[in-house]
């Protein structure tokens, strides 16, 4: 009986004594760890250990302190990945408590100027956390494309180029939805309503704001340049775009488009086939995208580089026009050449 009331009264005193060590915990937890701000990614899957680890290398204080507490919120069972940021002056109870919820700080990612998917994924990838080659075999699916109504082809033109808040472990599937919402967002009634003027639908604008893209970044210009090819569509008149060229023979180191590359088999190439490519280009701009659903309402079936060679465009009606602009270009791209 005395050797029971001796374990019931170490049992006891444990008890006590682990009490007070929490009540002692708890009552230090409220003083700063986090000496200046810190900012860490934890990779997904990470370990209690891999926690503490980066907590150290940060420079957090206190860590027993910290560790008891994490002990008594069951921390080590719940460790969530994550992009989190804390500022000086934390207490390990606020710093535990964030990390048990897994409470982040949103990143910015920003994507543009991308040409093709594997491009796409590889700008991803420097962003957030999954790798280029994850985000590539999820992106390059054809049954991604088509969760969202797109073909393979199409797909690209589902990304508005853009800048938005998301959390850094944000997974591939969940990064399509996101941007099939932001499609969906950008499409307003306002867009859509000026798409009868246009008489092509959303993907076909994608597709021409592609080319309009690839033709000039001078914005100004868009409007009048998506013009010239609403012509040639209306008219039945291969579009004849250079950038369909070069994107055909996927070189897109290209200066100058030679007569070979406007004959390279591909239903991307308009000089070969007529109408749009099956696909955008590029991702084009929101510019590109609004020039085309506000093109300018002209006569032009011909542009050509000024001989200026600022960037900007010649517009002809008639092919001897056009054929005199490019004498004229060309002629100040052997002058430049000699001097």
């Amino acid at each position: 009986m005395r050797k029971n009331n001796k374990l019931g009264f170490g049992a006891l005193v444990l008890v006590v004594l682990v009490g007070i060590a929490g009540v002692v915990a708890i009552g230090s937890a409220t003083k700063s760890c986090v000496k200046e701000n810190i900012e860490f990614y934890l990779p997904s899957g990470s370990t209690y250990g891999a926690l503490t680890d980066t907590l150290a290398a940060h420079g957090v204080e206190r860590r027993g302190v910290v560790n008891l507490v994490a002990q008594l919120k069951k921390l080590p069972q719940s460790v969530k990945g994550g992009h989190y940021e804390f500022r000086s002056g934390t207490s390990p109870m606020a710093l535990v408590n964030a990390l048990r919820a897994g409470a982040q700080k949103p990143i910015r990612v920003t994507f543009n100027n991308i040409r093709t998917i594997e491009q796409l994924a590889g700008r991803l990838a420097t962003q957030i956390e999954a790798d280029s080659l994850t985000l590539l075999t999820h992106l390059a699916a054809p049954s991604t494309a088509q969760k969202y109504g797109f073909t393979k082809e199409e797909f690209i033109g589902m990304f508005i180029p853009n800048t938005y808040e998301m959390w850094w472990n944000t997974s591939p599937e969940a990064l399509t939805d996101r941007m099939a919402g932001e499609y969906e967002k950008f499409w307003t009634s306002e867009r859509k309503g000026k798409l009868t003027r246009t008489r092509l639908s959303q993907k076909e604008v994608m597709n021409l704001a592609a080319i309009v893209y690839e033709e000039t970044k001078v914005v100004s210009e868009m409007p009048k340049i998506a013009g010239v090819y609403i012509n040639r569509l209306r008219r039945g008149m291969p579009l004849q775009a250079c950038p369909t060229a070069k994107y055909a023979v996927g070189d897109f180191t290209l200066k100058r488009i030679l007569y070979k590359h406007t004959q390279v088999d591909s239903p991307y190439n308009t000089y070969t086939h007529r109408g749009l490519p099956p696909g955008p280009i590029c991702m084009p701009s929101i510019a590109a995208i609004d020039a085309v659903l506000g093109y300018a309402d002209h006569k032009y079936l011909y542009f050509c580089a000024k001989e200026d060679l600022s960037g900007r465009h010649n517009f002809a009606s008639t092919l001897t026009e056009h054929n005199r602009n490019s004498r004229r270009y060309n002629e100040a791209l052997k002058r430049m050449k000699k001097s």
